[in-house]
């Protein structure tokens, strides 16, 4: 069946950063259409289809930082609304300063949580999706105290749900495997380290029918040993060290639950190395490629 090329809406981040270089490097592609989204006299250099301004990042005058975070987020906005115009089927984004964004005004954590309002979306989870290996994270940017607070039963049979739908519509998993990575060292050693195990993560595991609370120090490995298509993180850094030790680089974050696909690299914006040419693109290639895929899956599978 013929499959019409994918239209991707891509975001080039903090101008700051390392995001336009490495949408640069992902730019052109033969797998998209492209639209270019972000600072004019930024994008204007980029080799897309189509660009979409939000205004020049040389104009200078504000706070830097403000500055910055303003136009990432328009990007974004701009960005939704290209898809909700129906002339794009996908968005990739570039990576943003999360600070940069709070002092723009952008009350969110990050991009997830505002893509997460922009699109009206009721629920979100983060993957981190690689070919070693897939992470869901229960909680994302929260202090750790914060996120242990908020990890209920409801919660991460919630992500648990959206994470099983997402394999099965946007990666073609037809029966996902799923694995819950336990909160505490040894998942709890039977209550010796903890009664999260026994209280919250067991009963949410057997709810969604998956394997665990399993000890973080195997989960991991017997995932990328085939054994489960999928991990459920319970909270940020155990998921994202776990990913990025597999595959840094080669990872993708996409954004499960929200009405359009979405992916972004798996790093942030290096403000340390930016404008030095020594930025890796592969990332941002994989986010490329795999919202192509996941455009075309739901493409074809509108078709039928």
């Amino acid at each position: 069946m013929h499959i019409t090329i994918p239209r991707l809406a891509i975001t080039v981040g903090d101008p700051r950063g390392i995001g336009p270089e490495v949408v640069a490097a992902a730019l052109p592609t033969p797998l998209a259409q492209t639209v270019a989204v972000g600072p004019d006299d930024v994008i204007a250099r980029l080799s897309a289809d189509r660009h979409v301004g939000v205004g020049d990042w040389a104009d200078g005058g504000d706070d830097p930082l403000a500055r910055a975070g303003k136009l990432t987020g328009l990007a974004v906005e701009a960005a939704v609304r290209l898809w909700r115009a129906g002339e794009v089927d996908a968005i990739v984004t570039g990576p943003g300063d999360k600070r940069a964004l709070n002092a723009a005004g952008y009350r969110f954590p990050g991009h997830t949580e505002l893509l997460r309002h922009l699109t009206g979306a009721r629920q979100v989870a983060m993957m981190l999706a690689s070919d070693r290996l897939r992470v869901v994270l229960v909680t994302t940017h929260l202090a750790l105290h914060d996120a242990i607070m908020i990890l209920t039963r409801e919660r991460i049979v919630a992500v648990g749900e959206i994470a099983r739908r997402g394999l099965r519509e946007w990666f073609g998993i037809v029966e996902p495997r799923l694995a819950l990575c336990a909160l505490n060292p040894h998942a709890g050693e039977g209550g010796l380290f903890g009664d999260e195990e026994a209280r919250t993560l067991e009963p949410a595991a057997r709810q969604l029918g998956i394997a665990g609370p399993l000890s973080a120090d195997t989960v991991f490995v017997r995932a990328m040993r085939g054994e489960f298509d999928a991990v459920l993180a319970p909270y940020h850094d155990v998921g994202m060290t776990a990913i990025k030790v597999a595959s840094f680089g080669h990872g993708v974050n996409v954004t499960l639950g929200l009405p359009v696909p979405r992916t972004a690299p798996d790093h942030g914006t290096a403000l340390d190395i930016a404008g030095k040419g020594v930025a890796d693109p592969s990332s941002m290639r994989e986010a490329v490629a795999v919202a192509v895929a996941v455009a075309q899956r739901r493409a074809q599978e509108a078709a039928l």
